[in-house]
């Protein structure tokens, strides 16, 4: 537990509740998250030695299973807890973009894309599809692990598209390097999945790449 002696306004908790989530640091944010610290060390001690060995909160939040309880002080409870208030928070970041609601600007869809696929370990290959009127119909992450032209089936993007009466479709993937720099492979893929959607009358009206802090879009960069 956090030393008694401490200023009150540098105990986490309170410096929140004082002056707003905005106001800690990441270290200060992690230590609210972890409760309490381990034997011989205090949970403020605990939380910065957890970014610094991670290489940064991202990172943390980010990590595998295997690799986020490994770490003494952590365990499945915390890693489960954890992923619980990821998934709360991506959930508010999507609602507006709920099924039945139109896509309002690109910047909606960057947000609501960024909020899905900016914190998994692995790569994620999704599809936001989309009636004539660009409302949407259902978003769905389709293919995991490393994503490149053979990993990501043609035909089974059309079915899903087919299955949920899709008029358009807007892809996006991750890149676990943080950089969202579209590659080559990128390029070929989309070019590849509007060959075939095509041939159903189905638009491809855009293909993001998701890094840290950054969307990429194929389309305004005229590659889509």
């Amino acid at each position: 537990m956090d030393k008694p002696h401490w200023p009150k306004d540098e105990r986490p908790r309170e410096r929140l509740l004082a002056h707003g989530p905005q106001s800690l640091s990441d270290a200060e944010l992690l230590a609210i998250f972890l409760r309490t610290g381990i034997a011989g060390l205090p949970v403020m001690a605990l939380a910065r030695g957890l970014i610094a060995e991670f290489g940064g909160l991202r990172s943390l939040l980010t990590a595998s299973r295997d690799q986020f309880c490994s770490i003494k002080g952590l365990g499945t409870a915390k890693y489960a807890q954890l992923h619980a208030a990821l998934e709360m928070a991506r959930r508010v970041m999507d609602e507006p973009l709920r099924q039945g609601d139109p896509l309002r600007s690109p910047a909606d869809t960057r947000r609501f894309l960024a909020s899905r696929l900016g914190t998994y370990p692995h790569e994620v290959f999704a599809g936001l599809f989309l009636d004539n009127r660009h409302r949407v119909i259902r978003y769905q992450e389709l293919f995991r692990g490393t994503i490149d032209g053979a990993s990501v089936y043609p035909r089974e993007v059309v079915r899903e598209a087919l299955g949920c009466n899709a008029a358009a479709v807007i892809f996006a993937h991750n890149h676990t390097s943080g950089v969202a720099e579209p590659s080559q492979a990128d390029i070929q893929l989309t070019q590849r999945l509007k060959d075939a959607l095509g041939l159903v009358d189905i638009r491809v009206l855009d293909h993001m790449v998701v890094g840290h802090g950054e969307v990429i879009s194929l389309a305004e960069r005229g590659l889509c």
